[in-house]
C-alpha cells in the first residue's frame, strides 16, 4: 500500500506545466481492470463497518531469462503471491492476509478474457486461477471462499519489483537463518543484508531454502519483505530529490495493475493519503490456516474452524482470534 505514496511526491512535480508531460507518462503506465463489471452484482455484501478491503497479487513471467530466478522456465504468467489486505474504518493500522498458492479452493463460474465461460471447479490449486482466467476471476475466488467484499485489486508484477527495489536503493531485510538455495542461487548469511533487486526478487520466491521445500516456508519471508518495504518506501526522502522521486514512481506504475476505480495516478494519489496513518510497525501478518490435503500431501486445504473464523473477523472488522491465527501446516 505504501508503495503508492511515491504518487504524491509526483503529483507535486506535475503542477508545474513544464512537468505536465512526466505526469502523463506516469498516469500512462497504470493498467487498470474493470472488476465490479466483470463480477457483476453476485458478490458478498458490504457492510457498513467493513472498512476497506484490498487484494494483492504478486505476479510474473517466468519465460526466458526470468525463469532462472522463478527455478523453471515455463510459459505463462503465474501469481505466486496473495495477500489479502484489510484496513479498519480508522485506517490507522491494517491486517494482512497471505493465501498459499498451492491450496486448493473451489473455482467459481467465471468469464474468459475471450469472453467464452469456464465452468466451476473443485479442488483446483489457488494460483491456477489467475493463469487459467485471469484477475477477476481470482478476486471473484477470494470473495466465494472468504465472503468478504473485495474492495480494491492491486497486482505488481515481479520483473517491476525488481526494478523498484534498485530505484529505492535496496532494501534492508533481517534474515532469519542461512539460505542456500540451489534453484535460484541465493546465498544469504543468517542477520540484516541490505539486498539489491535481482536478491530481493530471489529471497521472495525461495522455496528450497527454507523450511520444507514448500511455499508455505516461504510466506513468512514474503511477509517479513513487504514490511521492510514499506518501512523502506516511508523513510525515503522523496520530496527532496524530483529525479529519485521519478525514477521510483516510473518503476512502481509500470508494475502496476489496479482495479479501475484506481487506475489514474490521480486516484492511486488519493487512496495513498487516505492511507498515510497506516504504520508497517503495526501491520499484522497472517498466513490463512491451512492443513495438508490428506489425499496430496504436497496440498493443502483451508484448516476448519480457523479459517471461517479468520474470515469472519476480516468481514466484520473485529479483532482476529488468536486460534484463528494457528495453522496445522506451517511449513517448516
Amino acid at each position: 500500500m505504501r508503495i503508492v505514496l511515491i504518487c504524491l511526491a509526483v503529483l507535486l512535480v506535475a503542477a508545474g506545466g513544464t512537468a505536465w508531460w512526466l505526469y502523463n507518462s506516469l498516469d500512462g503506465n497504470i493498467k487498470g481492470v474493470d472488476i465490479n463489471k466483470a463480477l457483476g452484482k453476485d458478490r458478498p455484501e458490504k457492510l457498513p463497518t467493513a472498512g476497506q478491503n484490498l487484494l494483492v497479487l504478486g505476479s510474473d513471467s517466468r519465460a526466458g531469462e526470468n525463469g532462472k530466478i522463478a527455478g523453471g522456465n515455463v510459459s505463462g504468467a503465474r501469481s505466486d503471491t496473495a495477500l489479502v489486505i484489510h484496513i479498519p474504518q480508522g485506517r490507522s493500522r491494517a491486517t494482512a492476509v497471505s493465501i498459499p498458492r498451492d491450496t486448493l479452493v473451489t473455482r467459481p463460474e467465471c468469464t474468459k478474457k475471450d469472453g467464452s465461460p469456464m465452468p466451476s471447479a473443485k479442488r483446483v490449486m489457488f494460483n491456477s486461477v489467475y493463469s487459467l482466467v485471469g484477475p477477476a476471476c481470482v478476486v471473484k475466488t477470494v470473495e466465494k471462499m472468504s465472503d468478504v467484499r473485495i474492495d480494491h485489486y492491486m497486482e505488481i508484477d515481479f520483473a517491476g519489483f525488481k526494478d523498484l527495489v534498485d530505484a529505492i536503493g535496496g532494501v534492508t531485510v533481517d534474515v532469519p537463518q542461512d539460505i542456500h538455495d540451489g534453484a535460484s542461487g541465493l546465498d544469504l548469511k543468517k542477520g540484516p543484508q541490505k539486498l539489491n533487486g535481482t536478491q530481493s526478487l530471489e529471497f521472495v520466491r525461495t522455496r528450497h531454502g527454507i523450511g520444507d521445500g514448500s511455499d508455505l516456508g516461504r510466506i513468512g519471508l514474503q511477509q517479513e519483505f513487504m514490511l521492510d518495504l514499506l518501512g523502506e518506501v516511508q523513510k525515503q526522502d522523496l520530496l527532496s530529490s524530483p529525479t529519485k522521486s521519478y525514477k521510483i514512481a516510473n518503476s512502481a506504475t509500470k508494475s502496476l495493475t489496479t482495479d479501475s476505480d484506481l487506475a489514474s495516478l490521480k486516484s492511486l494519489g488519493e487512496f495513498a493519503r487516505s492511507m498515510k496513518g497506516v504504520n508497517p510497525d503495526t501491520m499484522e501478518t497472517i498466513m490463512l490456516p491451512v492443513a495438508y490435503d490428506k489425499a496430496d500431501p504436497n496440498r493443502v486445504v483451508a484448516a476448519e474452524p480457523q479459517a471461517t473464523q479468520l474470515w469472519k473477523a476480516i468481514r466484520t472488522d473485529t479483532e482476529v482470534p488468536a486460534a484463528a491465527k494457528k495453522s496445522p501446516a506451517t511449513g517448516g
